[in-house]
């Protein structure tokens, strides 16, 4: 398996780019979300990948952060009916927090809007991604709609942290928020995290 290509970008598009890694070039298909991250041609590029093997051929996905391949993955490994193609238009068209969003809240319309599939699709990706996705994505998606400051930053991070971990919302919110007033502004988000535990057990 190709984790990640680390190289010169030789060329990008919109839809697809070419890496050369120690003289050989590889072509990989990317997203529109990390076409926009890519460096200037003939600058290193470090791809995160995901390579599907067909009868035909072997394809190269490419990333730029590892919530879109996550992201990619949750949508071809868990929905049914959606394939890379599809699962790229996607990410093209929607951030990942906002997609997180949109599923934890049920946004039918919304996800109908980008997924090339139409009202259907976007009803299976709910069905399928909400119990994954959580409410953790709920709370992202808030979270994004207005600027943080460091502090507060910090604190989202180790609630979204806590959500994965499978404490509710407000659980979660109280549990940082009794460790930040007992840590001080100083402890960072692993403290945060360990702390809030222990007073969640």
């Amino acid at each position: 398996m190709i984790t990640f290509l680390q190289g010169k970008l030789v060329e990008a598009l919109p839809t697809q780019a070419t890496v050369d890694v120690n003289g050989v070039g590889y072509e990989v298909l990317i997203p529109l979300s990390s076409f926009n991250k890519l460096p200037a041609p003939g600058e290193p590029v470090r791809l995160l990948t995901h390579l599907a093997i067909r009868e035909d051929a072997h394809v190269l996905y490419g990333f730029m952060t590892p919530s879109e391949r996550g992201l990619f993955r949750l949508l071809i490994n868990h929905v049914g009916g959606i394939g890379p193609k599809t699962a790229l238009n996607i990410l093209s068209g929607m951030s990942v927090t906002a997609f997180r969003g949109a599923v934890a809240e049920g946004d039918v319309r919304a996800l109908a809007q980008i997924s090339g599939g139409g009202k259907k699709t976007a009803e299976r990706i709910v069905v399928e991604l909400r119990d994954k996705i959580g409410a953790g994505g709920a709370w992202e998606a808030s979270s994004a709609q207005r600027a943080l400051s460091p502090l507060e930053q910090k604190a989202n991070d180790a609630v979204l942290a806590l959500i994965a971990l499978g404490f509710k919302q407000k659980e979660a919110h109280d549990a940082v928020h009794a460790a930040q007033s007992a840590l001080g502004p100083g402890a960072n988000l692993e403290d945060l995290v360990r702390s809030s535990l222990k007073k969640g057990s």
